[in-house]
């Protein structure tokens, strides 16, 4: 699975082009996950090295944080029985990262942020 394409790419790089003019606080555009476990991640950004993304981590240990990670590092990663991180091809939010990440770390993870928030969407 291509873990970013090309319209993907474009917006991540767009929204690190605006957070370098101004204080940006975008939703995510992208959510890559663990089919083994609870590790999530989701970004906003992309810089220009085409492989550090900004955006909110969780290794699934319960402590969600907000900072930069390695999209080379994550499309490494090798899963028991051939499996690799994999992308939520269905993911959109119109949620700010912050408030995911206030949220996730108020709940423990991004996994139970993203269950609050249906469940918010449906009240």
């Amino acid at each position: 699975m291509e873990l970013l394409t090309p319209p993907l790419r474009s917006v991540l790089r767009a929204n690190a082009d605006a957070a370098a003019r101004r204080r940006h606080d975008p939703p995510p555009a992208v959510k890559f996950f663990n089919p083994c476990g609870g590790a999530t991640w989701l970004a906003t950004e992309l810089d220009a090295d085409d492989d550090t993304l900004f955006g909110l981590a969780d290794l699934g240990f319960g402590c969600p944080e907000l900072g930069s990670f390695s999209l080379s590092e994550i499309a490494a990663i090798r899963l028991r029985f051939g499996l690799r991180i994999e992308r939520d091809l269905h993911f959109t939010s119109t949620v700010a990262i912050s408030a995911w990440a206030d949220l996730a770390r108020r709940t423990g993870s991004i996994i139970a942020a993203e269950a609050a928030l249906a469940r918010m969407a449906k009240a």
